[in-house]
């Protein structure tokens, strides 16, 4: 039986960085393409990072009971869904499977897969590290929102709080101050749950 690997950290941690060394090191591992109702970015390829979509395709999605997990988060530019459909892309009897999520997409992942096929991987870093990551990379936008960027670092102290992480029983933290230290923790992680083929 196959797992999902499930990346969580707040903004700029480094949960991309991390989630694309998994996907080269181990490509057995598939990546889950979430879809998303917010703007693409300069750097984005629609099918590559997110599927783009309105929200009347999200809707489509909700009426055909197809949406597995979904965050609502209100932006200064309104409203940004997530979520993850079950489109056909996850096959749990096939291999396993890598997305980033946050809690709340974790505990739904849960609740959809059973807790033994969700495994979660919590990275951390350094405040003061992580908003001069987010605010170099708002930088190169066409149009950088530096607002919404403040917010979103705002918010992530409150949902990744500790008292959030024990409710759902996450205690072990991936520190990504050295990210060749954080990722070799995170491979005996993967070497020991993976997808095995009897």
């Amino acid at each position: 039986m196959g797992r999902i690997y499930c990346i969580m950290g707040k903004s700029a941690s480094g949960k991309d960085t991390i989630c694309n060394k998994i996907i080269t090191e181990y490509p057995e591992i598939k990546s889950i393409i979430l879809y998303t109702t917010r703007p693409k970015r300069n750097d984005e390829i629609h099918g590559k990072q997110y599927y783009f979509i309105n929200m009347e395709k999200l809707l489509e999605f909700e009426k055909e009971g197809k949406v597995i997990e979904k965050r609502v988060y209100n932006t200064i530019y309104g409203e940004w869904v997530y979520a993850t459909i079950d489109d056909g892309q996850i096959d749990l009897k096939d291999r396993d499977y890598i997305l980033i999520g946050t809690i709340d997409s974790y505990k739904n992942l849960i609740e959809y897969f059973g807790r033994k096929n969700v495994i979660p991987i919590y990275i951390d870093l350094d405040p003061g590290i992580r908003l001069t990551r987010a605010l170099e990379r708002e930088k190169l936008q066409s149009n950088p929102g530096y607002a919404e960027l403040c917010r979103r670092f705002l918010a992530d102290e409150a949902d990744f709080s500790p008292e959030r992480l024990e409710q759902v029983g996450i205690d072990e933290v991936y520190e990504n101050n050295e990210l060749e230290k954080c990722f070799k923790k995170i491979k005996k992680v993967l070497q020991s749950t993976k997808y095995i083929d009897e």
